[in-house]
């Protein structure tokens, strides 16, 4: 019996310090499958840990970019010509124009010639003019459910994914929410899915009690408006009349770093807050050691790796009641979710956590690192892919 094939479509190839595809991948090759991975950029290609076949890149003059886009069609009627006559058929019956069918064949020509079991787009967006790429080359098609592509996308085209959702045979997503906001947009509901988490090596986010600075709140987030922390800047200002010590280290880069400082100056709080910037993993893995509570007051959110990770490492953890947060932080239990959008509410909870007694804290942290032990290991995420796929 032969090995059943995997083709997994990403932007680019994982980098180290992207556990979560890697651990997937090297899974997956462990369980008896093969796996080849798409990607548009090439860098990292050539010692990755599975077959890489890159994208072409089209020149951005017209002129040159029509002849290469019929020199590569030419190119693929020649090397797999069923599969691009078949996606061919595909697009017009779809009232795809000739031209545009032609366009969509050469954006899959790294596909188009692979014999594939099934086609998984490791997120939604790049599925965008391949959404009959498995059909053609009959392969199942699989599509993984994140935050962005799901919550952010579709507000700006609410029908982006029209010719994506009929032609999925299985999803997998990061949490039950983005299932149901996936159907909201126009998934089936008898479309077949699977819940499968991100995961982690609970022992590389070790707790150090001794390091831990009281008072101190760590962010670890994309300073951009979905994160909420402008939210978070007003609840440290409420925090700061009772608390005068409070310091927040806000670790990560975007486009709203200049307007938060800004409302951090404009709300007294300047000299609380410290914006370090984009850090390497292990210096966040540090800084979680060394801060007592972690805060994601996210808008939306579909899961978030490092409330996962924060968890792991000993943090007190409150978080905003956005959807997925809400299945990756158990309330009361394994940290405390809070109504997003009302900084008072946010203020009165860091103010509790802080003032807790000590045992009640301790208690809190077991109870959020077990069950990281026992629900988001990498060996149960790499076991739920091979189900996944079989």
């Amino acid at each position: 019996m032969s090995k059943k094939r995997i083709g997994i479509v990403l932007p680019s190839v994982p980098g180290y310090s992207e556990t979560f595809f890697r651990s997937k991948i090297s899974g997956l090759q462990n369980s008896g499958f093969d796996v080849v991975l798409f990607v548009k950029n090439p860098k990292g290609a050539k010692d990755f840990i599975c077959p890489v076949k890159v994208h072409p890149m089209l020149a951005k003059n017209v002129v040159v970019r029509l002849f290469q886009t019929f020199f590569l069609f030419a190119k693929l009627l020649l090397v797999a010509p069923k599969a691009t006559i078949n996606l061919i058929k595909l697009l017009r019956k779809n009232r795809f124009t000739t031209l545009n069918a032609i366009q969509s064949a050469v954006i899959g020509s790294a596909i188009l010639p692979e014999k594939l079991d099934w086609l998984h787009f490791g997120f939604a967006t790049p599925a965008i003019q391949r959404e009959f790429l498995g059909r053609a080359i009959g392969a199942k098609v699989a599509v993984s459910f994140r935050g962005f592509d799901i919550n952010q996308t579709p507000l700006l085209e609410t029908d982006i994914y029209k010719y994506l959702w009929p032609n999925i045979d299985k999803v997998h997503s990061i949490s039950n929410y983005l299932v149901k906001k996936g159907q909201s947009l126009g998934l089936s509901t008898s479309t077949e899915y699977k819940i499968i988490t991100p995961a982690l090596d609970a022992n590389l986010f070790q707790a150090n009690p001794d390091k831990i600075k009281p008072n101190s709140i760590l962010l670890v987030s994309r300073l951009h408006w979905i994160k909420g922390i402008e939210y978070v800047l007003e609840a440290v200002k409420e925090v700061k009349s009772e608390i005068s010590s409070i310091q927040v280290t806000i670790v990560g880069e975007g486009d709203e770093r200049e307007r938060l400082i800004f409302a951090a100056y404009q709300l007294g709080i300047i000299e609380n807050v410290n914006f370090v910037g984009k850090k390497a993993h292990l210096e966040v893995v540090e800084s979680m050691q060394s801060h007592e509570v972690f805060v994601q007051y996210s808008l939306q959110e579909g899961f978030c790796n490092a409330v996962l990770e924060a968890q792991a490492a000993g943090m007190l953890c409150i978080v905003s009641d956005a959807e997925g947060l809400q299945e990756n932080v158990l309330n009361e239990k394994t940290g405390w979710v809070v109504p997003k959008r009302n900084h008072k509410a946010l203020a009165d909870k860091i103010l509790v956590v802080l003032k807790m007694p000590h045992e009640q804290k301790q208690q809190t942290r077991i109870a959020a690192r077990k069950r990281i032990e026992a629900e988001f290991t990498i060996e149960k995420q790499q076991q739920s892919f091979v189900e996944f796929f079989s």
